[in-house]
């Protein structure tokens, strides 16, 4: 039996508007309540959950199980559906829960299409603020709280000292190396900003921002993010510069020069 045909470009992304547009309604009713608030780590430190991260993902899963039940799911709160599928979709229902539960908009839903090994497909929602971004074939777009739709680029920035850095928390990198090469690059950038999540990449490809330097992050973080970061023009791996796919230590650069020596700086060799 042949395996059936991979549907078109046009085709997925119209599936990922259409689960960011179910889970936006799913989430917008618990934004800015008073909602409890679970910790889902075993291991002293906090790592928020909510009914709106759970009522996002089982709406999303729901959606694509009925509409592409042959392909693979890999959410944040319920686990993965054939992770051994060619075509995966991996979903952070709310990337920036902190942020969401203490009322900040640096929040937004992740829908992320992966094709094997590679990020085929990105788009992050943030339903508060009106604002969508996503990847074409070739080239990233956002659609503004206006219902405007438009092409997003990084900008140029091709010296460190002319860069606006950020990260989601300092208090992230673990003492000894991770901690060093932040705090170096750190002291060499024109600012830096925290707390930003999954909008500060967004920032970054739209020429706001210029280096995002993360550390322990999982795939449904970043697979969303990948191709609207390349396809913006920007540059997003691991520290090692390899695939940026698995999660791990992220570098993000809106200059692809400007990669080159942020990656020299975090391997040390800078």
């Amino acid at each position: 039996m042949s395996s059936p045909a991979t549907p078109s470009y046009t085709k997925l992304l119209a599936q990922a508007h259409e689960l960011a547009d179910a889970a936006g309604k799913a989430v917008l009713p618990y934004f800015r309540r008073r909602i409890r608030v679970a910790n889902k780590a075993n291991d002293g430190t906090f790592d928020p959950v909510t009914a709106a991260d759970h009522a996002a993902e089982r709406v999303i899963k729901r959606l694509l199980s009925k509409t592409w039940p042959e392909h693979g799911i890999v959410g944040e709160e319920f686990g993965n559906t054939r992770p051994e599928a060619r075509l995966r979709w991996i979903i952070d229902p709310i990337d920036g829960t902190r942020s969401f539960v203490t009322g900040s908009p640096m929040w937004g839903i992740l829908i992320g299409l992966m094709d094997r090994d590679r990020a085929l497909l990105g788009l992050v929602d943030q339903p508060y603020t009106r604002e969508r971004f996503w990847s074409g074939p070739s080239a990233s777009f956002v659609r503004d709280a206006t219902g405007r739709t438009r092409r997003i680029a990084t900008r140029a920035c091709r010296r460190l000292s002319d860069a606006v850095m950020m990260t989601t928390h300092p208090d992230l990198f673990a003492p000894g190396h991770e901690e060093t090469v932040f705090q170096r690059i750190k002291s060499e950038v024109r600012m830096s900003r925290y707390g930003g999540d999954c909008y500060a990449y967004c920032l970054l490809a739209s020429g706001f921002v210029d280096v995002i330097i993360e550390t322990g992050l999982k795939p449904y973080d970043v697979v969303a993010l990948i191709p609207i970061i390349e396809r913006a023009g920007g540059a997003m791996t691991s520290w090692d510069g390899g695939s940026a796919a698995s999660g791990g230590r992220i570098a993000v650069s809106g200059d692809r020069k400007l990669h080159d020596t942020v990656l020299k700086l975090l391997s040390g060799k800078g």
